[in-house]
């Protein structure tokens, strides 16, 4: 089961290239999801967060208040970094179960982690292959504008909170520029996905 790590900055056109080897066949596990589902009502993480960051967290439906923690950590290293001390080893611990899932299913399968914070958190994996979707800040910032409608600071802003470009550029060993037209960018992940398979 080759196992392919996909990270990119917000807005590089990560989706875009995980769309296209679900197309193919790939199984693509998106990170988001599961931190999502390991904050789940009356889930531990849900428990330890309430308990490090206050009870005003939780909705009264029991579910996170995403926009107050995301409020309360951006911008504070410290917190963040608390933060990611109880999400990120949930998360890789459900991440690990879904792929032994995968495995168990087809042990040829192409399993492909959908990850944004790879560079943060989960880049020693044994990962096969790391694939980076790249494209310029100043067009992810425009394509955030544009397409799902930040102010320009906000999303100068998000941009900024992540890794820079650079490093992520330094771990690919796939980098797939998505800077073009979308066909571009399918016609990249078309030969990416010709040589997982040759490989396999």
């Amino acid at each position: 089961m080759p196992l392919i790590a996909l990270t990119g900055g917000i807005a590089s056109g990560k989706s875009t290239i995980a769309a296209r080897l679900v197309e193919h066949g790939a199984v693509v596990i998106d990170a988001d999801r599961i931190v999502r589902d390991v904050q789940l009502p009356g889930s531990p993480v849900l428990t330890r967060i309430a308990e490090e960051f206050g009870d005003e967290m939780i909705l009264p439906d029991g579910a996170l208040d995403r926009a107050r923690l995301g409020g309360r950590v951006f911008g504070d290293p410290d917190a963040l970094a608390r933060l990611n001390g109880i999400v990120h080893p949930a998360v890789k611990a459900e991440s690990q179960r879904r792929f032994r899932e995968a495995l168990a299913a087809d042990p040829a399968q192409v399993v492909v982690y959908d990850v944004p914070l790879l560079l943060e958190a989960r880049v020693d994996d044994p990962w096969d292959l790391i694939v980076v979707a790249d494209a310029p800040a100043g067009l992810r910032e425009d394509r955030l504008v544009q397409n799902r409608g930040m102010a320009r600071e906000d999303a100068r802003a998000r941009i900024a909170s992540q890794a820079p470009d650079e490093k992520r550029r330094a771990i690919a060993d796939v980098l797939i520029d998505t800077s073009g037209e979308m066909a571009e960018t399918i016609r990249q992940t078309d030969e990416l996905w010709a040589r997982l398979r040759s490989a396999a």
